[in-house]
């Protein structure tokens, strides 16, 4: 399908039309298990994903003895990764929606995984920036690449649950991470630890192929009009100017660059937070963190649960989604309360709760790209919001790395968290009145 117009809400008797309502609802057709054991595999993926990501941030201590790092060159350890990820978002969506599922998901899997093991060769910092900008730019692929599986597999009832699943590999990752990590370099040092960790991809490689040998046949990739899908397929008809002069793309992309900072602040910083603050180290902070976590995991359910079981009752795409994202960002406001508690157990709580409110918020965000686009185009504008979410991440990274290097305080950062989803929801508000799918739009 080529489509040349993403108009804004006023003009939606231009809109895209899609070939077919399945089409522009998702695989609701399928059995179920077959859309489960894809998510499965994009759960896994996201896990593994994060894994890769978080360990940096666990070995932080280590590496700043063994290497002399300073708070600056770790910030800049960790802003390579988000800077080499800006730059290849840019792509990223474009690569999913041209190469396709079935080839690009496992062709990005396998590059970042032996990314991943080779971190375990670095000798210098510019050696670790290096790895970094390339796992960036490998895991940029991760994002587009599962929400499109999902926008292929699930209807519009079953998105937002099935995006919330899919945050809970992000959740997953960080949780796996600190209580298998410590171990691993306690007994056979930090490189072993990316040399196993990076592994896990390529187990996962196997199990994609498995799920796609063993799916029935799709009829949009073996009909007379649509023949089996070559290696790198011809490209979809995405117009960027189109995408660019869009406010729904400016809705996720303005989200995504407001909040996702948070999420890339708490992963990369926090172990050295709850180090200063507490005294954990790596012996001690697996636990909490791993908690911290397993509540994040439950705010990516919940974002899911919540604006399903509103339109099951009733409500309007509309109402769903955005009573969600109001009570997520009221949630997180809590969170400067971390420096008013002495225990770490009362931090571990407030911090967890603020986790689990950003990953409620970013399952809905997400699930609004997947409403608002037809299918071929999900992956460029996921890609497109991943990019800004990116930059964000890359400013918060670097200017907390100056903040801690100059006075060791992070209070600035915390309190610019618990107001970005107010924000970001304003935003949304004013650009996208009215959420309705993309199937909607076409018959209005």
């Amino acid at each position: 399908m080529n489509f040349t117009h993403l108009p804004d809400q006023d003009n939606r008797h231009d809109a895209p039309r899609t070939e077919d309502p399945a089409a522009a609802s998702g695989r609701s057709g399928a059995p179920g298990w077959v859309r489960w054991m894809f998510l499965a595999l994009i759960v896994s993926a996201n896990m593994i994903n994060y894994v890769d990501r978080e360990i940096i941030a666990l070995l932080k201590p280590l590496l700043e003895t063994r290497f002399h790092w300073s708070d600056m060159d770790y910030g800049h350890v960790v802003s390579a990764f988000q800077l080499s990820a800006v730059v290849a978002y840019m792509g990223a969506g474009w690569f999913i929606d041209r190469v396709g599922l079935r080839f690009g998901y496992p062709i990005a899997v396998a590059a970042w995984s032996a990314v991943a093991m080779a971190h375990s060769a670095a000798r210098s910092v510019i050696a670790f920036v290096g790895l970094r900008s390339l796992l960036g730019a490998t895991e940029a692929a991760q994002t587009p690449a599962a929400v499109k599986t999902i926008a292929h597999w699930f209807s519009t009832r079953e998105r937002a649950l099935a995006l919330g699943f899919m945050n809970t590999g992000s959740n997953l990752g960080p949780i796996v991470t600190p209580l298998i990590v410590p171990p691993i370099v306690i007994a056979f040092g930090w490189r072993a630890a990316f040399l196993i960790t990076g592994g896990l991809g390529f187990v996962w490689l196997i199990a994609w192929f498995a799920a796609y040998a063993a799916r029935p046949s799709d009829p949009r990739e073996r009909s007379p009009r649509n023949p089996a899908p070559a290696l790198i397929p011809k490209a979809p008809g995405v117009r960027w100017t189109h995408l660019l002069a869009s406010r729904r793309v400016w809705a996720v992309a303005g989200a995504k660059l407001l909040t996702d900072p948070v999420w890339w602040f708490l992963l990369f910083w926090l172990p050295d937070f709850m180090h200063r603050r507490y005294g954990l180290n790596l012996r001690t902070f697996g636990v909490p963190l791993a908690a911290i976590y397993v509540l994040a995991s439950v705010g990516a359910l919940g974002g899911g649960v919540l604006p399903a079981r509103m339109l099951a009752r009733g409500s309007s795409l509309n109402a769903a989604r955005k009573t969600t994202l109001l009570i997520c960002a009221i949630a997180v406001t809590a969170l400067p309360l971390v420096f008013r508690v002495d225990s770490y157990w009362y931090a571990v709580l407030i911090i967890g709760l603020a986790l689990a409110a950003h990953q409620g918020f970013s399952t809905n965000v997400f699930a609004l790209a997947a409403d608002m686009f037809p299918d071929d185009s999900v992956g460029t504008v996921v890609g497109i919001g991943a990019l800004f979410g990116n930059l964000g991440g890359l400013a918060i990274l670097e200017f907390t790395g100056w903040q801690v290097s100059r006075s060791g305080g992070y209070w600035p950062i915390f309190a610019y968290c618990a107001v970005a989803y107010l924000a970001a929801l304003a935003l949304i508000h004013v650009l996208v009145p009215r959420i309705v799918t993309v199937h909607d739009q076409a018959a209005s």
